[in-house]
């Protein structure tokens, strides 16, 4: 050992580089979504509403209603009612907390380097908060906003089996929201008993 060794500053000298290293990453983006559930209470036939994206030559897929949460919003909750409000003309009860998603944070396809047009890389993460709740009411015909007044492609509103057969029928995304919900029916289902509180 060399004079003036200090096992304690040699510890503290190694945690200081290893925390270093785990850096957090910046939250630059919050969406909320709701796992909207259709049927009554108690039921064991409930529905599961999505919105299958049909974008010009790329494959379908489906989405559960929800988006960015914008600066007007108050809260996540608040973002949440708005999207369903605008996506589905709909209101959405029990709203209940079920899953948060955390994936890098991927620039726009205009976002480029101005250098040969290469990408962006990712500058922080998109945290994506997934509620469970109940449909109280939906008019498409009250739909509104970018999606609807200038949409890139198709949203077509359908209703799919809330059952692991439903789930596993349609492309939901993202693929960890569609793995959560596999291995997770009850569990959601639970999540709007009239005894949670």
């Amino acid at each position: 050992m060399s004079p003036g060794f200090s096992w304690e500053r040699g510890f503290a000298a190694a945690r200081t580089r290893q925390m270093s290293l785990m850096t957090v990453r910046p939250v630059v983006k919050r969406t909320a979504r709701a796992i909207l559930l259709a049927g009554e209470p108690g039921s064991d036939e409930l529905d599961m509403i999505l919105i299958k994206r049909t974008k010009p030559g790329q494959a379908p897929y489906w989405i559960t209603p929800g988006g960015g949460v914008e600066p007007e919003d108050e809260t996540v909750v608040a973002a949440l009612h708005r999207e369903v409000d605008e996506e589905l003309g709909g209101k959405v009860v029990d709203v209940v907390p079920a899953f948060v998603d955390t994936v890098p944070h991927s620039p726009l396809p205009h976002c480029l380097d101005g250098m040969g047009g290469t990408p962006i890389a990712a500058h922080g993460v998109k945290v994506q908060h997934f509620f469970v709740c109940r449909l109280a009411s939906m008019d498409l015909s009250r739909r509104h906003g970018p999606e609807v007044d200038e949409p890139l492609g198709t949203y077509d509103v359908v209703r799919v089996p809330f059952t692991p057969e439903g789930i596993a029928s349609v492309e939901v995304v993202p693929p960890s929201l569609r793995s959560y919900l596999a291995r997770n029916i009850e569990g959601v289902r639970a999540l709007l008993a009239d005894d949670l509180g």
